[in-house]
């Protein structure tokens, strides 16, 4: 329904409309050079042989390359790029093979449907892996593919190649500078965390947020190698020393925030400045940092201080001390144990069967209805139904919708086109303008991502099939179609998908962080304190997790949507408890009195109440325990932020 705002005007609701703004993201522009070199040529050379049906094969599989071109570290590259390429040739040569057998096409997607949808829940490589073997079996089944049938699976693995090629060119040369990259802003972003303590509240949690997707992201990425690299003097494990040092720093910015006073501004300036010593791999003396530095006049002060010295000590020396090199989130386990596991979990997992029969519905009921009704170039059915129910991409709901947009928009260039221009030559320099935009519009959302692919399939399917400008309206009714599918069969026969229970993600959440009060106020031995630190990033992990889970149910039609948005301030104030839980440890680390024993054991289970009255209820629950009033303990702001968020859980009363 539509909202009415003041003047009188009818607009659509903020659940509707929220995906389709453009987001404020960098263009990469090396991604959209390799976009458009890798796109273009291989059908420059197709047109100079005359073959300008394998040209733009090799093309459609450098295409998966460039959706599959998302990770930093060169390492990671190789894996998101070659890995989902197996695939997508496995799953082009099933789709060869069925093609134009009817009812044994639609058995053949169906199954791979539900493959791809049980592997695509084990992880980021595995995702695009699942989307490439369904996406290419789809166009193998519903494109004429050049005989012999290994031809097909050739070409499009060839492309993906190429564009593997462009992203390791610079590898020799650049080795390691993604890793360093992402410490150093992980520095640069504590930085603004410190200068935000004792600041505007909201301005410090978003600064928070800042620094906890940025040490993610380079724990991510620093582990990955940590896995292959066991020596002690390699660059990788002095940046794995300088990445776990930050974290007493980050730990110490709570404390100084609870404080209500600024920072002195030499703090935030030394920690950029060693972003840059990071970036610069700069090694050196400390004395020079040391003058900048302000004498500490206060527990969270000397605690900012400590950690700073000890943070530059580290940095700027050659031979990191052993004792800074334990991995915080657990060193990867063997590639073996790690495949293994993951085929259990597969297996066994509710969640993953439960995902591979959606999409194993979703696909059959496509590919039936177009062998049922004469659909022309009907591949683009199941296409749609493949782009729109990946369940790590967002709320399927709002994907249907920008799906819907995003081919509307992409058609317009796409007929504009197919109208103006006869295939040949001027192919290659349209496509390379229409493959430059891809990464640049990925960054702005779903809805630009679709509408910059929409004219390149068109262009490529066009090559292959010569149907020209007759390609466009078939295609905005498919989508349709295949939109109208994933909603109904993929969304609205599924409960889970439009009831979704949120408040239960974070109520493990708030289990999690009754746990970590327990532990962080334990005896104040080396393995405790390891735990404690391995215990808060994990737990700050989590939150980005139900933060961003919690994102996307906003975007979901009602129910679910405004009950997302009822819950949110319960889900910032779980945040806040952790990180008065941190300051509290802290301030004891520094001087403070501990607290006693009864008093953290009250403030855990008052956790774990407000943990189970939410597993409980589809809404807001209030929890009655009453935390003790000594407000010179150090628990005290602790006990404040328990209190906030046993308010936010409180049913709304009606005045009067």
């Amino acid at each position: 329904m539509a909202e009415q705002r003041a003047g009188g005007r009818l607009t659509p609701p903020e659940w509707l409309t929220q995906g389709l703004r453009p987001q404020s993201a960098p263009v990469p522009w090396a991604a959209v050079v390799r976009a458009g070199i890798a796109m273009s040529a291989p059908l420059a050379v197709g047109f100079a042989v005359d073959e300008p049906t394998y040209g733009a094969l090799v093309s459609m599989g450098a295409l998966a390359g460039v959706i599959g071109d998302t990770a930093d570290a060169y390492r990671m590259r190789l894996l998101n790029i070659a890995v989902p390429q197996l695939f997508g040739a496995i799953g082009v040569t099933l789709g060869t093979l069925a093609y134009g057998h009817g009812w044994l096409a639609v058995g053949v997607l169906t199954f791979v449907a539900l493959v791809s949808g049980m592997i695509s829940t084990i992880g980021a490589v595995a995702s695009v892996s699942g989307l490439l073997l369904l996406l290419q079996a789809v166009v193998g089944a519903g494109l004429p593919m050049p005989d012999p049938w290994w031809t097909a699976p050739l070409l499009l693995t060839l492309g993906g190649l190429f564009v593997l090629v462009l992203t390791l060119i610079a590898w020799p040369l650049r080795g390691g500078v993604p890793e360093r990259d992402a410490v150093a802003d992980t520095y640069r972003a504590v930085a603004g965390l410190l200068e935000a303590a004792g600041r505007d509240t909201q301005t410090y949690d978003a600064s928070r947020q800042a620094v906890t997707q940025a040490l993610n992201t380079a724990y991510d990425l620093v582990l990955a190698r940590r896995a292959r690299d066991h020596g002690r003097r390699s660059p990788l494990v002095r940046l794995l020393a300088q990445l776990n040092v930050v974290v007493p720093l980050v730990e110490s910015a709570p404390a100084a925030h609870l404080r209500g006073r600024p920072l002195p501004p030499e703090i935030p300036a030394a920690v950029r400045e060693l972003a840059d010593a990071v970036a610069q791999s700069r090694t050196g003396g400390v004395s020079e940092l040391e003058l900048h530095l302000p004498e500490p006049t206060s527990q969270s002060g000397r605690a900012v201080d400590h950690a700073l010295r000890h943070a530059a000590a580290v940095v700027l020396s050659a031979d990191p001390d052993a004792g800074t090199l334990d991995d915080r989130l657990g060193r990867p386990a063997a590639l073996g144990a790690r495949v293994r596991r993951a085929t259990r979990n597969v297996l066994l997992s509710k969640a993953s069967w439960r995902y591979g029969l959606r999409l194993a519905l979703c696909i059959g009921l496509a590919q039936a209805l177009v062998s049922l009704i004469a659909v022309p170039r009907s591949y683009w059915v199941a296409l749609t139904v493949v782009f729109v129910l990946k369940p790590d991409f967002g709320s399927v709901f709002s994907r249907a919708v920008q799906r819907a947009f995003g081919t509307a928009l992409g058609l317009v260039v796409a007929a504009a086109v197919l109208a103006e221009l006869e295939r040949g030559w001027w192919d290659v320099p349209v496509m390379l303008v229409l493959a430059a935009l891809i990464p640049a519009f990925t960054a702005k959302g779903y809805a630009f991502q679709t509408a910059a692919i929409t004219p390149v399939i068109l262009l490529l399917s066009d090559i292959l099939n010569h149907q020209g400008f007759g390609l466009v309206l078939p295609r905005l009714y498919d989508s349709l179609i295949g939109c109208a599918i994933a909603l109904l069969a993929g969304y609205l026969l599924w409960p889970e998908s439009w009831n979704t229970r949120v408040g239960a993600r974070l109520a493990d959440t708030v289990a999690d962080t009754a746990g970590y009060v327990e532990c962080a106020f334990g005896p104040p031995d080396p393995l405790g304190e390891r735990q404690r630190q391995r215990l808060r990033r994990r737990l700050y992990r989590d939150l980005s997790v139900v933060r961003s889970e919690f994102q996307r149910a906003l975007t979901e039609p009602p129910p679910t949507g405004p009950r997302a948005a009822a819950w949110w301030p319960l889900v910032v104030a779980t945040e806040r408890i952790v990180d008065a839980t941190t300051a509290a440890r802290v301030r004891i680390n520094h001087g403070a009195q501990p607290p006693d024993e009864a008093e953290v054991a009250d403030v855990a289970q008052e956790l774990r109440e407000l943990a189970a009255g939410l597993r409980t209820s589809d809404t807001l629950v209030e929890v009655r325990t009453d935390l003790p009033r000594d407000d010179e303990s150090v628990l005290a702001p602790l006990r404040q932020e328990v209190a906030a968020a046993r308010a936010v859980a409180s049913p709304a009363r009606p005045r009067g």
